[in-house]
């Protein structure tokens, strides 16, 4: 039978990344007519390859690729194989990348304009794309937050015209115990990168380098593993698994069972035979 191929495309909005689409799409007959954006295009290929015609030039964007697109350059796109392609795109506002760059500075820098042409590097498309499923699910959007803010900060370190050159961390213990404190807070509540960083007086980039460094792991991370040792005297009192996945803050029992195996080698269930 021969396989067919079809069209499927969904604009979301995440607000983890204020004025800005988000796109999921899967394109086989899709032709774009030239167009330009306000802002910035950063697709991430997941499958195929796509061709478009970008500043007077024909580009080829394969499996890896970041077929990114500054804000009101024309461009078009369409299928490079048989098959089409899949990606996942963002498109941020002038203003955030900006943003972003001045956090990764210190300093204020200008607009963190991208080169010309693809992007090949598989090692900053596979964060891209890990933080667009993240936003996607919007299971955890401190974890998505983090890795959003980190993909994008190693594409502008990478990549930018004029790289932000990146402040030095100094040390802030008073800054990371509140940060600890706060991460500590009604864990079965979601709290963003942001909201963490806004209580200390820190930008998103800074907060996350800062209390990784001091840490040893990244706020996300440090707080599923509160929620797993606060999971482990509830389990000693009794309580069900599907309970304490709720109140310990966990999307759902499976969610909770994946991360608790991975820190103690056993399911939840089996850990308190």
């Amino acid at each position: 039978m021969q396989q067919t191929f079809h069209d499927e495309a969904r604009m979301w909005r995440s607000p983890l990344l204020p004025d800005a689409e988000l796109l999921t799409a899967e394109y086989f007959a899709q032709e774009f007519a030239p167009h330009w954006h306000e802002g910035f295009a950063i697709p991430v290929i997941q499958s195929g390859a796509q061709t478009y015609r970008y500043r007077g030039a024909r580009c080829l964007a394969a499996v890896g690729c970041i077929a990114a697109i500054n804000p009101g350059e024309v461009h078009t796109g369409e299928r490079a194989t048989d098959h089409g392609w899949a990606y996942r795109a963002f498109y941020p506002s002038v203003a955030w990348m900006q943003q972003l760059s001045a956090d990764m500075a210190g300093t204020p820098m200008g607009i963190p304009w991208l080169p010309d042409g693809v992007i090949d590097d598989a090692e900053v498309a596979g964060h891209l794309a890990v933080a667009h499923r993240l936003l996607e699910t919007a299971a955890d959007p401190l974890a998505a937050e983090n890795a959003l803010t980190a993909g994008f900060a190693l594409l502008l370190s990478r990549y930018a015209r004029t790289r932000p050159v990146v402040q030095s961390i100094s040390p802030d213990a008073t800054r990371v115990e509140l940060m600890k404190a706060r991460l500590s807070e009604n864990l079965d509540q979601p709290m963003s990168l942001s909201d963490l960083a806004r209580e200390v007086g820190l930008s998103p980039f800074y907060a996350a380098r800062l209390f990784s460094r001091s840490i040893g792991m990244p706020p996300h991370a440090w707080r599923n593993q509160l929620r797993l040792n606060r999971a482990q005297g509830l389990l000693r009192q009794g309580l069900s698994v599907t309970d304490i996945a709720s109140m310990t803050g966990f999307a759902d029992q499976s969610h909770f069972n994946r991360h608790f195996k991975r820190a103690f080698g056993v399911a939840p269930g089996r850990w308190r035979l």
